[in-house]
């Protein structure tokens, strides 16, 4: 769907300081007319692009820009404040605490109601848990290799690693790497 790319090209857009059309156009598997398109219609929307050719050139979006809450839904606000909070759950920090303080600034109108869903993440080896995360997202961020011992049923040994991902699923905590 056009509006899905558009809103993922945003958010590449305000994580990343310069992508080239080629590179959404693999990421997106459109043509990089499409993505030229796309950059357009971001533009006409009143998103503050610019773009710059040649070596080392692409699409950059400017420092100081906002993304304007009114885009999303009280829906979608509830959401993302639940997924937060779930995250503060086994952070062993208040930083998602903060962060959505830092959301809900001036949006009253957007997040009204009480809320209706609640996740926590968190365990009873909480203590222990919250530290390991932290040193997980430190070597995530920092691109650090990992050591620990493994234990399965027919290996015990140390394992290295590059650490991508830390994933929740079916209330178990994984490590990809």
């Amino acid at each position: 769907m056009k509006i899905n790319r558009l809103i993922g090209i945003l958010a590449i857009l305000l994580q990343k300081d310069k992508v080239t059309a080629p590179e959404l156009a693999t990421q997106f598997e459109v043509s990089k007319r499409t993505i030229n398109r796309d950059i357009d219609v971001l533009t006409q929307a009143g998103v503050p692009l610019y773009t710059t050719r040649g070596t080392g050139g692409g699409i950059s979006i400017v420092d100081s820009y906002r993304m304007d809450r009114t885009l999303l839904t009280s829906r979608d606000m509830q959401s993302i404040l639940a997924g937060l909070r779930s995250l503060d759950s086994v952070s062993g920090s208040h930083y998602y605490e903060e962060l959505m303080e830092k959301i809900q600034v001036g949006s009253t109108e957007i997040v009204n109601g009480r809320d209706y869903m609640l996740i926590d993440l968190s365990s009873w080896y909480h203590a222990r848990l919250a530290p390991k995360i932290s040193v997980i997202q430190d070597a995530i961020e920092q691109h650090h290799l990992l050591t620990f011992m493994y234990v399965s049923k027919s290996h015990e040994g140390l394992r290295r690693v590059e650490p991508y991902f830390v994933v929740f699923r079916w209330a178990n905590w994984y490590l990809w790497g």
